[in-house]
């Protein structure tokens, strides 16, 4: 059973189809491997053992039946702690919402619940999501896969770490500025931004609704295009025939790269050489209107969340680390004009760039400019804190403030990512890209 552990879950969900793997045995398999790691408590905030066990049961009694929902039924994932659950505790990574206990599940775990995905269970996350780092000295912050003393990325930390030390086959997370992909490109792994509105946010606990989304962090591309079918109840991209002849990919120059260090730079620009070997033709650009778009993040999105947060927040501030509560309470000094005409101005913005990409097939950029940094260095030095957590989200941020949908791949080179964004709405095309992209990079 151990070797099934890090297989992807696509593969586990063939092997229950086609009788060689049984849905019950594979969940108590990675039950028994949670309980058992040494750093459990520090990547799953919660197992949901019974819950579990019983819709394992269940699909296996459907596999035997010849009654499968689709390729995942049976496969244990988990969600990141802001997806509600019902009967089981949801915090957010955060004290001020310690003993939430919520009645139902959220949209997206109702809907994959409904397709047999087992849930195994919730995972530890940032303080309400709002930082890249994933560092949480008020909960708990997972340990990097590659190396424990590194910072694990975030916001969804832990649903990275699970998948990358074979304590579940995949994750949901979310991402608002880089939450899913900042931690799929430290761990090793596949992630998914969805566009905005694609996937429900009912029962997710919000951080920036105008910026919220909902999406895998996976092996594989191909467990990212079931997964994403899972949780809106649809059907799957097909990814057969998927190739890079033909294709154009721009990089984006520029800001990506200013502060850029030098290893998550090389190991993007190894994996570019690579895409155009296969037959993708690369140009190379600066926008400007990157720049302009990335100076209303200010305006935008500490404003919206501190909107959100204020009355929970001011009635226990001492119940959040100082830099996040600083973080949030930073959207105070913003102007209810201001944020109204920072949002007009980014709309025009977006217009403007679709027309800028409009021939290309997506945008390419180093998923972090950075490497994960030091855990301990960034408790210690708050202006550390600072600045490797703007950079860390600078370049996802991208992808948000523009409303498209990403994708992130390994490069080969651990704890770095390669980026590739697509059109609002387009992730078929985008995971198409994406899965001959993989091939590519070996």
């Amino acid at each position: 059973m151990q070797d099934w552990l890090t297989k992807s879950a696509a593969e586990q969900g063939r092997a229950i189809g086609r009788g060689d793997l049984d849905p019950l045995a594979l969940t108590q398999g990675y039950l028994a491997a949670a309980k058992a790691h040494p750093e459990a408590g520090r990547i799953y905030a919660r197992l949901t053992e019974e819950r579990a066990l019983a819709e394992a049961s269940a699909a296996s009694q459907r596999a035997k039946a010849g009654l499968r929902r689709g390729v995942l039924d049976g496969v244990p994932i988990n969600w990141k702690d802001l997806f509600d659950t019902a009967g089981v505790a949801t915090e957010a990574g955060s004290r001020l919402l310690e003993g939430r206990v919520p009645t139902a599940d959220a949209e997206v775990v109702a809907t994959a619940t409904a397709g047999g995905l087992v849930c195994l269970g919730k995972t530890h996350m940032t303080e309400l999501a709002f930082s890249g780092l994933g560092l949480n000295p008020m909960t708990a912050t997972p340990p990097n896969v590659n190396d424990p003393a590194l910072a694990p990325g975030g916001s969804s930390s832990g649903s990275a770490v699970s998948v990358g030390l074979g304590l579940a086959a995949a994750a949901i997370g979310s991402d608002t500025g880089g939450s899913v992909r900042i931690p799929s490109a430290w761990n090793g792994l596949v992630g998914l931004k969805t566009t905005s509105g694609r996937l429900s946010l009912q029962g997710v606990v919000p951080l920036a609704l105008r910026f919220d989304t909902v999406g895998p962090l996976a092996r594989t591309v191909e467990d990212c295009a079931l997964l994403l079918a899972a949780l809106e109840g649809g059907r799957a991209a097909d990814l057969t025939g998927a190739q890079l002849h033909g294709t154009r990919l721009l990089v984006l120059e520029g800001l990506p790269f200013e502060g850029a260090r030098e290893v998550p730079v090389a190991a993007f620009e190894s994996a570019v050489a690579r895409l155009a070997e296969a037959g993708a033709q690369i140009d190379r650009r600066e926008l400007r209107i990157t720049d302009l778009a990335m100076a209303l993040s200010p305006t935008l999105f500490a404003p919206e969340a501190y909107g959100l947060w204020a009355d929970v927040i001011e009635a226990a501030p001492e119940k959040m680390y100082p830099l996040i509560l600083e973080r949030f309470r930073s959207g105070q000094a913003v102007s209810a004009p201001e944020y109204v005409a920072g949002w007009q101005r980014l709309s025009a913005l977006r217009r403007d760039w679709a027309a800028e990409v409009a021939g290309y097939d997506a945008v390419l950029v180093p998923t972090a400019p950075i490497l994960p940094p030091d855990a301990a260095r960034l408790l210690s030095d708050p202006a550390y804190f600072a600045t490797e957590n703007l950079l860390a989200l600078r370049n996802t941020r991208i992808g948000n403030l523009f409303g498209l949908c990403a994708l992130t791949l390994p490069t080969g080179v651990p704890g770095t990512g390669i980026s590739l964004m697509g059109a609002a709405g387009q992730e078929e095309r985008l995971l198409r890209l994406g899965h001959a992209a993989e091939a590519a990079l070996g």
